[in-house]
């Protein structure tokens, strides 16, 4: 992308969820989420070929509707927020798949360790809102182990499983404002 043909947008957070998923006691599904975030994408006018993302989470804005688990995921034991405040993701590659399909690559950053990863990208289109704002959607997905970013901390049950499952899935709905 020359400096000239860049297009930036900017995250629309009230109309935007940044949620995981991981299993609990083997059997259930836990669903986390965090409030506080920011992203920005540099795309070459609207063709999201060869787009630049990146993204920040608060980890202190943890939610899973339980005070004590939430406490428990900002301590040390999982992402230990008083040091790293921060989860972040910069891509390094954006393709198309097929139709609205695309491929994200990039390095997710966890608790300090970094690693690669790629994400599912699914574009809604665009769209000009009744204020003239250029907006458009995605819905983002992945997996990664978090054994990979030292969130080690488990439990065995009785039955040989494990309290925390290691994969933990990505979803991401967002909508994005060219600026």
């Amino acid at each position: 992308m020359t400096a000239q043909s860049v297009t930036k947008w900017t995250i629309d957070k009230t109309h935007s969820e940044i949620q995981f998923k991981v299993k609990h006691l083997v059997i259930a599904t836990v669903t986390g989420q965090f409030n506080e975030f920011d992203a920005s994408l540099e795309t070459a006018g609207e063709d999201l070929t060869g787009a630049r993302a990146s993204f920040t989470a608060k980890v202190a804005s943890v939610s899973t509707n339980n005070t004590d688990r939430d406490n428990h995921l900002k301590s040390a034991d999982f992402f230990d927020s008083a040091n790293h405040p921060d989860i972040s993701f910069v891509s390094t590659g954006f393709r198309k798949v097929v139709g609205n399909r695309y491929l994200m690559t990039g390095t997710l950053t966890i608790r300090g360790t970094s690693r690669e990863i790629e994400l599912d990208v699914e574009s809604g289109g665009t769209i000009v809102d009744p204020w003239g704002n250029t907006r458009a959607g995605f819905e983002i997905t992945g997996r990664i182990n978090r054994f990979d970013y030292g969130l080690h901390w488990n439990v065995a049950t009785e039955a040989g499983g494990l309290v925390v499952g290691p994969e933990v899935r990505l979803i991401m709905n967002v909508e994005m404002i060219k600026i």
